[in-house]
């Protein structure tokens, strides 16, 4: 019985094998065209660029022979992971992507990507949590001590961009009791709801312009020049 199965087992094998090497086959008849003499012909040149750098579709002109070059880009992706981060329903435009001994740099790159808003809870700490408000607001709601008690706290306001920073300034704080309590502590409870993050792990020049608000986190909008996507071992 043992024998038998391992018999089995060897046909099936080979059966593969012999499927593997007629798609090979099959494919390369497909992606390859009849070889033709092109001893009389003459070859078509590269669109020539002497500026240095690309210029519509055609690489720089220093292109070095140990490098690569990439025109147009064009990425969508569910999640990318940055170093300390998170960045979700990401879409990215760019063009001339440069790989060579120097790294991997994109000459012109948009980003359009999702901060999750429980990636910025958890950097504001403690039981910290954000969800969307009415007016294009953000809230945040946490628990804080003052003197010696614990506060629930809901906080709402603006989100904007300073120097690269995802920034919610509480225009409003609602401790739960008397107006005139909640304006008494909300001094001394703002910087606990305050936010001021960036996104950490972006790429060199690649820069934080907009942020909105929508039901899953803050919609980032980012762009740069010359963004630095790997450093070079030079």
């Amino acid at each position: 019985m043992t024998r038998s199965r391992a018999v089995d087992w060897a046909i099936g094998a080979m059966g593969m094998l012999l499927l593997l090497i007629i798609a090979a086959v099959v494919a390369w008849f497909v992606i390859s065209t009849p070889a033709t003499d092109t001893s009389a012909s003459t070859p078509t040149q590269p669109p020539s660029n002497t500026t240095g750098g690309a210029t519509g579709n055609a690489p720089p002109a220093d292109l070095g022979p140990d490098e690569t070059w990439l025109g147009d880009i064009d990425v969508q992706s569910n999640l990318v992971v940055l170093p300390d981060s998170s960045l979700t329903d990401v879409e990215a435009q760019g063009y001339g992507a440069r790989s060579g001994p120097d790294g991997l740099v994109i000459d012109r790159l948009d980003v359009n990507a999702t901060v999750p808003f429980a990636s910025v809870a958890a950097e504001l700490g403690g039981d910290s949590q954000i969800r969307p408000a009415e007016g294009g607001e953000a809230e945040i709601r946490r628990s804080v001590e003052v003197l010696g008690r614990q506060l629930s706290v809901v906080a709402t306001g603006t989100v904007e961009v300073q120097d690269g920073l995802i920034v919610v300034e509480p225009s409003s704080i609602d401790l739960g009791g008397p107006d005139v309590l909640s304006r008494a502590i909300a001094a001394t409870v703002r910087r606990f709801v305050t936010i001021e993050q960036p996104i950490d792990g972006l790429p060199q020049n690649l820069i934080l312009r907009d942020v909105t608000v929508q039901q899953d986190g803050f919609r980032a909008e980012l762009s740069g020049q010359d963004v630095v996507l790997a450093e070079g071992n030079s």
